[in-house]
């Protein structure tokens, strides 16, 4: 008996430590057409970012690890959210860079992260060269 719940403990561990290796996938689904399209959109996500204030739960939650997804050019971050970041990231560096300014200087200000990140966000077709 105590076998089964040394065993049990053990799986529920396993299974929490694997499901740690990518963020949350309950945001998925949010439409980043959505946002670009929609400047009050757009400006009340990347205030939430910045400022912190007048967070939406999907802002907040991106709030929360943009940190951690810098450092590790996004290591943990779904295929999906992969994807939208490539769009959304690709969308601001053409059509507001004063947003990339500002979250750029917040989280990157030495550009570390960036120069680490280089290669991946190239094949990723992101042009970083605007990101300096």
């Amino acid at each position: 008996m105590n076998f089964l719940v040394v065993f049990v403990v053990v799986a529920i561990s396993v299974a929490c430590v694997n499901c740690e290796d990518l963020y949350t996938s309950k945001f998925d689904n949010i439409d980043i057409d959505a946002i670009m399209k929609n400047d009050r959109l757009l400006q009340n996500h990347f205030a939430c970012i910045i400022d912190g204030k007048g967070c939406t739960a999907e802002a907040d939650e991106l709030r929360k690890h943009i940190p951690e997804i810098m450092e590790t050019c996004c290591s943990k971050c779904t295929d999906k959210q992969k994807e939208g970041a490539k769009k959304m990231t690709t969308y601001l560096i053409e059509n507001k860079p004063d947003i990339v300014k500002k979250l750029v200087d917040k989280f990157d200000p030495d550009r570390k992260y960036i120069e680490k990140c280089k290669e991946q966000l190239k094949s990723g077709g992101v042009d970083t060269s605007k990101l300096q």
